[in-house]
């Protein structure tokens, strides 16, 4: 009977299975905000996508979240030539690294060209970029688990500072009793 599995491991086992299915899945890119770039094409706003999932790696985030990006990056690119040309010529450099479309490079490969390019100015753009336009999203912090900022909301210290329900087993006496 040893090969039996019971009904909470049969349940951890698909689970982690399924958890793998849509992180693969999260990691394809989207192009429903393809029509709507101004100055990138298409090529170049999956590329920068992805470059920026490889900068920042959330497998449990949509590419709806690192689009932000992607538009954002897209907008300062139509009021600014030069972030225009950098970033166009940045998505050329990608794909010369290694003779072949960057975006059909295994994830290795990827990282290590966009390690390589690291100190380049289009590397510190996207980082710099995504930064604000991933982090700075209160989609993104719902995703994260973060409320946002407390003083809008009377602080933190009435409001779960010393509530570990968070954990998964916390013992009895580390969160207040509910009133």
């Amino acid at each position: 009977m040893k090969d039996q599995i019971n009904r909470r491991q049969f349940l951890r086992r698909g689970g982690g299975a399924l958890a793998g299915a849509a992180a693969a899945t999260a990691v394809a890119p989207s192009t429903s905000w393809a029509a709507e770039l101004s100055t990138l094409d298409e090529h170049q706003g999956n590329t920068i996508l992805q470059a920026v999932r490889q900068i920042y790696p959330h497998n449990t985030m949509s590419n709806d979240y690192y689009n932000n990006v992607v538009k954002d990056l897209d907008a300062e690119a139509a009021d600014n030539a030069d972030t225009a040309t950098m970033l166009k010529e940045g998505v050329a450099n990608l794909d010369a690294a290694m003779g072949v479309k960057w975006t059909d490079l295994s994830n290795g490969n990827q990282f290590a060209v966009l390690s390589a390019m690291k100190d380049s100015p289009f590397f510190q753009k996207l980082r710099g970029k995504a930064v604000v336009s991933l982090y700075n999203n209160p989609l993104a912090w719902r995703h994260f688990g973060y409320e946002g900022s407390s003083a809008e909301q009377g602080g933190y210290l009435e409001r779960g500072f010393d509530d570990l329900n968070w954990l998964e087993n916390p013992p009895e006496d580390a969160s207040p009793k509910a009133s």
